[in-house]
C-alpha cells in the first residue's frame, strides 16, 4: 500500500505542478481558450490558484522524501482536495456539465485517499 501511495503522490504532484505552471505562465487568452472558466475570475486569482497547486504538489513530495515535517504530506493532500472540490463546484455552477467537473472530482478523491491514508493507517 505504501508503494501505491508514493505512486499516487508523485502522479498528483505531476498533475498539479503542470496545472500550476500553466496558470502562471500562460496568457489570459490562452487560459480562456483552454479552460473557459478563467474568464469568470481576475487574473490574480488564477495565478494564486496556480501558486497553491504548485505548493500543494511540493508538499506532497518534499517532506516525504526528506523525512522532515512529514505531517505536511497529508495536509497538502487535504488542501489540494479542497481546491479540487471548489474547482468542481465552479464547473457545476457555470453549467459546464459533468464532463468538465469530472477531472476535478477524480483529483479530489485521489487527494482525499492520500490524505486519509497518510493521516491514518499508513503514516510516513
Amino acid at each position: 500500500m505504501n508503494l501505491l501511495l508514493w505512486i499516487l503522490a508523485f502522479a498528483l504532484a505531476a498533475v498539479f505542478i503542470g496545472a500550476g505552471i500553466a496558470k502562471l505562465v500562460g496568457t489570459r487568452d490562452q487560459q480562456i481558450n483552454r479552460t473557459p472558466y478563467v474568464e469568470d475570475f481576475p487574473q490574480i486569482v488564477i495565478r494564486g490558484i496556480g501558486v497553491l497547486e504548485i505548493l500543494g504538489a511540493l508538499g506532497l513530495i518534499i517532506p516525504a522524501l526528506t523525512g522532515i515535517a512529514t505531517v505536511l504530506v497529508p495536509l497538502a493532500a487535504a488542501g489540494l482536495a479542497i481546491t479540487m472540490v471548489f474547482a468542481a463546484l465552479v464547473h457545476i455552477r457555470r453549467g459546464d456539465g459533468p464532463r468538465a467537473a469530472l477531472p476535478s472530482i477524480v483529483l479530489a478523491l485521489c487527494s482525499v485517499f492520500v490524505a486519509w491514508s497518510r493521516f491514518g493507517p499508513y503514516p510516513l
